[in-house]
């Protein structure tokens, strides 16, 4: 039997109930509720649980969904969605700035730091920290300065923490032949694509449109793969967004956010907004947070005159000051200027965030970025080691600090040959016209968007 992931009604119940306790709803008599009918949690790493629910209990699932998003949600004021509301919360918000110029060399650099993140991390996604520690301690290579591999690795350590079954066949040293698909690479492509057809002054449903257009469904995850789900039941944004999504707050905007720091070079206000109208699609509150301070960290970056602390103080501009995004960022920053072992940050980041979180929400992964660069001090391979060694969602993390590390870089000759050499040139996707690209041309293309004339925003 087919039992698709990350839409099973009765799979929805347990990340919701999770999500409710973040943002403070009361959901006890729900969750009351559904244990009694039998209800179980929500599968801790897989997409959907082993076996599928009776009728009864996936009507029932159906019903308590639409519940708990009627429960009042007393931290919506600090943490709105909307634009708007966003910017009145931020008294640093950045004022609007002419565009800077940036050259088809750094956003290159951007594109193969992101890849090189992205490849780092795909072996390990999924395992446990524990794991993650073992497997590179045991080839030598903690914290990790090369790519994972399993040679010299004990077989039972190998059989106790196995590679990402998916990943594993193209992203370990020894197999590596170009940039392998990956979503963290696949979105950015859509995003470019997007700016392609609509420019930088597109509004939500030109993302929806695009993602119909382009997007195979079976090549998208939790809010992604819901937002879909709404589209084609007759939902537009930001329904699409709300309705029976209970990842709504993870990772998947985030990982978008690149392209609209890309193309706003030393603008981190109008990235912000970019990324806004992009998040917007799947994601609410601190998922949307999340997007807009990648965005205007990356635009800083891209301006080309920042280091990465300031990078990071522009992302914290565009996040309502009360928000737990915000708050976890600068509990971030603040251990990582703490302490001179990046082990000890991780793990006090693991203590706070990991009892509440799922490993794929946005809130704790954006807090280990902002540690990761902080402790490196913006440098390339110490930031996308750091970041990887932490755990959590390793290639998402690695693609974003990738892509702001490369941009600081500067040139793709700055970033270290052992990283890019393997790459070849060349990714692999299933976003239409793009298969085999290369990276450069991947720049020039951005580059163009990035000096196209905008018009104002919607």
């Amino acid at each position: 039997m087919l039992r698709l992931t990350w839409v099973q009604p009765e799979d929805l119940v347990g990340h919701e109930l999770r999500q409710a306790r973040l943002d403070g709803r009361d959901a006890s008599a729900v969750a009351a509720r559904w244990r009694a009918a039998g209800g179980g949690a929500a599968p801790p790493r897989a997409g959907a649980s082993e076996r599928p629910a009776s009728p009864g209990l996936r009507v029932l699932a159906e019903e308590l969904l639409d519940e708990l998003a009627r429960l009042p949600a007393p931290r919506a004021d600090a943490e709105p969605t909307d634009l708007d509301r966003i910017r009145a919360l931020c008294p640093d918000w950045p004022s609007p700035r002419p565009a800077a110029s940036v050259s088809p060399s750094r956003l290159e650099a951007a594109w193969l730091g992101r890849a090189v993140g992205c490849l780092l991390g795909k072996p390990v996604e999924k395992l446990p920290l524990t794991g993650i520690r073992l497997l590179g301690r045991a080839a030598g290579n903690w914290p990790p300065t090369a790519y994972f591999t399993a040679r010299g690795v004990p077989r039972d350590l190998l059989a106790a923490y196995p590679w990402n079954r998916r990943s594993a066949p193209t992203s370990l040293a020894e197999n590596i032949d170009g940039m392998p698909e990956d979503d963290d690479l696949n979105y950015p492509l859509l995003g470019l694509q997007l700016l392609r057809r609509h420019g930088r002054g597109f509004e939500t449903a030109d993302v929806a449109r695009v993602w119909l257009d382009e997007l195979p469904a079976g090549r998208t995850f939790t809010a992604e793969r819901l937002a879909l789900r709404n589209l084609l039941t007759g939902l537009e944004p930001p329904d699409t967004a709300r309705h029976r999504n209970p990842f709504r707050e993870w990772i998947g905007a985030l990982i978008r956010a690149d392209v609209h720091g890309w193309t706003n070079p030393g603008d981190p206000a109008a990235a912000a907004e970019q990324a806004h109208r992009d998040a917007t699609l799947t994601h609410t509150a601190a998922g949307v947070h999340a997007a807009m301070f990648a965005a205007a960290v990356i635009a800083t970056a891209a301006g080309g005159t920042q280091d990465v602390h300031a990078c990071l103080r522009s992302g914290l501009a565009v996040v309502p000051p009360g928000s737990r995004l915000a708050g976890a960022v600068r509990h971030a920053v603040r251990l990582a200027s703490a302490h001179t072992d990046f082990d000890t940050v991780v793990d006090e980041l693991h203590a706070v965030h990991s009892p509440a979180h799922h490993w794929v929400h946005a809130v704790p992964n954006t807090a280990l970025i902002a540690a990761a660069l902080t402790h490196a001090d913006g440098d390339f391979t110490g930031s996308v080691s750091r970041v990887v060694s932490g755990g959590w969602d390793t290639d998402s993390n690695g693609a974003t600090v990738g892509s702001v590390t490369g941009l600081l870089a500067g040139s793709p000759a700055a970033l270290p040959g052992h990283w890019t050499a393997p790459l070849k040139n060349r990714l692999a996707t299933s976003v239409g016209g793009f298969d085999g690209t290369g990276f450069d041309t991947l720049a020039h293309l951005t580059h163009r968007e990035a000096t196209r004339p905008c018009p104002s925003p919607p």
